[in-house]
């Protein structure tokens, strides 16, 4: 009889700190609200983790990166990425962080989803938003990644990320990612 080895998993997220969209008004953050959740996965799940950084940085602005990011997705723009996870065949489950941009991920996960090969995956997607949830990014990481499951997404609330952990524990619960 075969023993099972235990699911290994990675925490892929993008995130933008400084002049974000929060509540109703614009601030800058430190960290950026999906990092902040990363994190907390991080440390409930003990994954490793790899964040998708683009080649080229968006505005310091937040209406400029807003206005920039429309303008990608309206292109179907793929921005070439900083960094690559070079031991992907390793990992069972893949975590995908991403704030919602447009209703959707921002460009630069469609570049990273599509670099690599996902078949036999499960791709866990979480988001942080300021009120358009999850929008249509799951049948998007479905359409990109035909041959993976992709677990319910969790939706945070970029202004309260800062007390998701218990959410967050509960996802990770439910999608049966983790015990």
């Amino acid at each position: 009889m075969m023993e099972s080895r235990p699911l290994k998993s990675l925490i892929a997220y993008f995130s933008r700190k400084g002049s974000n969209y929060v509540g109703s008004s614009v601030m800058d953050l430190p960290v950026g609200n999906t990092e902040v959740a990363a994190r907390m996965i991080q440390k409930l799940a003990g994954s490793d983790i790899f964040r998708i950084e683009t080649v080229k940085t968006y505005p310091a602005d937040y209406n400029e990166t807003a206005a920039v990011a429309q303008q990608e997705l309206r292109q179907n723009a793929r921005p070439e990425l900083a960094g690559h996870v070079d031991n992907m065949d390793d990992y069972d489950v893949v975590f995908l962080g991403y704030p919602n941009w447009w209703g959707t991920m921002p460009m630069a996960v469609f570049s990273f989803l599509e670099g690599y090969g996902f078949s036999g995956k499960t791709i866990a997607p979480f988001c942080t938003h300021e009120g358009s949830g999850m929008g249509h990014s799951e049948s998007d990481i479905k359409k990109l990644c035909p041959g993976a499951k992709v677990a319910k997404g969790l939706s945070i609330r970029g202004g309260s990320v800062q007390r998701a952990e218990n959410d967050i524990s509960d996802w990770l619960r439910e999608s049966g990612v983790i015990d």
